[in-house]
């Protein structure tokens, strides 16, 4: 109860500043998520760390960084490396590794641990910028209402697996990561997913997007956005249990750290995406 006042204040000034960026788009998205991204990439590095495994953690919180940077300069029409060039990461660090830390150093692990890192952090975000301009989002409200659609699920879906879980919850989900998840949880958070896609299909889409996704859409969209925040929730538990740490940081006071607060998000930003693309259709 002594956080929560903090948790209350950090999310009056947070959230405001997230729905200016995303609205905003361009520059001002591109600035929060390369924050958030090496940020988030610190965070992770340390939780390997604190098990004995070293990355490369300069390189791979400067390359996490400059993701978003580098969708937005696509987005623009410049010049970037293609994917044969970026490829070209792998060998980058094992170089670095070679040199750095050799045989002792532990280079497998490091350079595993980078490239994970990387993909987990500044690779997932990126997701919110290709929301923000998805081929279905034609102007700043269409793209908000995309970008926002996974993050408010979200919200609900834990809101929901909170309360069934409080209420109904016996067998443990993941006990070895999570002791406190039940499957009553997984239930009723996934019920809620399905209801708040509805409820944002229904309201939200239409009049800011003339967008709809239909019955099948709400339900697969639903249920996947559920599976895919409860597994985010579970994979950043893993790694911290794995360190022996209760939150990621103290970065955000009352909150822990920026992985805490983006874990599920790393999962629901992609998979938004590729489902929008799937079931998305224009209203008449």
């Amino acid at each position: 109860m002594r956080e929560f006042p903090k948790r209350v204040l950090v999310a009056v000034v947070l959230i405001p500043i997230v729905l200016g960026c995303v609205w905003a788009g361009g520059p001002a998205l591109v600035t929060l998520l390369s924050l958030a991204a090496g940020l988030a990439a610190w965070e992770f590095y340390r939780l390997a760390a604190a098990r004995g495994v070293q990355a490369l953690s300069t390189p791979g919180i400067v390359v996490s960084a400059l993701i978003p940077v580098i969708v937005h300069a696509r987005y623009l029409g410049f010049w970037v490396p293609p994917v044969s060039i970026v490829a070209l990461l792998v060998p980058v660090l094992l170089t670095i590794a070679l040199f750095a830390r050799g045989v002792a150093g532990a280079p497998m692990a490091a350079v595993g641990a980078t490239l994970t890192g990387i993909v987990y952090t500044g690779g997932m975000l990126s997701f919110a910028y290709a929301l923000r301009y998805h081929e279905f989002a034609v102007g700043a409200r269409a793209g908000t209402a995309l970008v926002m659609f996974p993050v408010v699920v979200t919200w609900l879906n834990d809101s929901g697996a909170y309360f069934f879980g409080r209420r109904f919850g016996r067998a443990r989900l993941m006990p070895t990561v999570s002791p406190r998840k039940t499957w009553a949880g997984a239930y009723g958070g996934a019920l809620t997913s399905v209801l708040a896609t509805w409820a944002l299909a229904a309201l939200v889409l239409p009049s800011w997007a003339h967008l709809t996704l239909g019955i099948t859409g709400i339900l697969v969209v639903g249920v996947m956005l559920s599976v895919a925040a409860q597994v985010g929730d579970l994979a950043e538990s893993m790694f911290k249990r794995e360190a022996g740490v209760k939150d990621s940081s103290s970065l955000i006071p009352g909150h822990g750290g920026v992985l805490d607060r983006v874990d599920s998000l790393l999962f629901t930003l992609p998979v938004g995406y590729v489902l929008f693309g799937i079931f998305l259709r224009y209203t008449p």
